[in-house]
């Protein structure tokens, strides 16, 4: 019999006996053809020959293809059903699926701006206005600290300490961590909280003791510094895909390229587990490996 004539009498078997909808039986029927392709360009030829790594094989092929979780899914859920019925009627000893999971799917790296793109993205906001002021404020504050906006616009300013040398901020998992400040934030802070914000409070107090506000003199919301991002993402032509976590990437990647600790980068980051400190050491490797292939003359 050729692996098809199996996969016939398979197929049969669950629309007879198992009762299963022509759909279901169309699925099996799609995804098995595709295994004998994928086993022939292997020079696989009968389903006994089928090792484990043959499976796994094809399910790397097919994730570095970019096919989605549930494709993969219903990919290994049919070799699953598949390879139970040949063992169970006798035509395998070992099943060669048993136990194999789904490979994890590759998550792109993040985005981060370049130092000249920081820059220009700092000169955006009009000085000439308490709001644009503000702004540069807190976009300093942000690539400065590497908070997540949500750590931002629900700081306090009593997370301020010892003339604006360090924050205190309450991450994830109510964690507290303190961030250093560098002396341009500094220079930004202590103009915005002596001059801004208190134009910007107006005369009733509605801040609710938050370090950023709005026009109104109400917390910045989450959305107010999106919404700031964009229009000064435009202002700066900067066409990057970013959003206001960017900012946070940006400044581990910097500092790591800066010859930072890794340890460090995720005490500051407030990351419990380094592993995932450990994406910034991947977006700095591919960094080099750019700058080495744009500029050395044999590259």
């Amino acid at each position: 019999m050729t692996m098809q004539d199996i996969v016939d009498d398979f197929l049969n078997t669950l629309r007879i006996e198992n009762g299963l909808s022509e759909n279901t039986i169309k699925t099996y029927a799609n995804v098995l053809k595709k295994f004998i392709v994928g086993l022939q360009e292997q020079d696989i030829h009968a389903f006994d020959q089928v090792q484990r790594q043959d499976v796994i094989h094809q399910l790397m092929t097919m994730n570095e293809a970019g096919l989605s979780t549930s494709t993969l899914s219903q990919f290994l859920s049919a070799l699953r059903h598949f390879f139970r019925y040949l063992k169970l009627d006798g035509q395998l000893a070992l099943n060669p699926v048993e136990n194999i999971a789904l490979p994890k799917k590759k998550h792109p790296l993040p985005q981060v701006l370049t130092m000249e793109e920081v820059d220009r993205l700092l000169e955006a906001p009009d000085l000439e206005t308490y709001l644009g002021l503000r702004d540069r404020t807190l976009l300093e504050f942000m690539y400065a600290t590497g908070l997540r906006v949500s750590e931002t616009v629900m700081l306090p300013l009593s997370g301020l300490h010892e003339d604006l040398q360090f924050i205190q901020t309450i991450g994830k998992g109510n964690k507290e961590r303190i961030v250093p400040l560098n002396e341009g934030a500094v220079e930004w802070l202590t103009f915005y909280i002596q001059k801004v914000r208190p134009e910007l409070l107006g005369k009733t107090d509605q801040s609710k003791g938050r370090l950023f506000v709005n026009h109104h003199g109400r917390p910045l919301s989450r959305q107010g510094v999106w919404k700031k991002l964009k229009q000064y993402l435009q202002i700066a032509g900067i066409q990057k895909n970013i959003s206001p976590h960017t900012l946070r990437h940006s400044f581990a990647t910097h500092l790591l390229e800066n010859g930072a600790d890794l340890r460090v980068v995720q005490e500051l980051l407030g990351h419990s587990d380094i592993s995932t400190t450990q994406i910034y050491t991947h977006i700095h490797s591919q960094h080099m490996k750019t700058t080495y292939e744009k500029t050395f003359p044999r590259a």
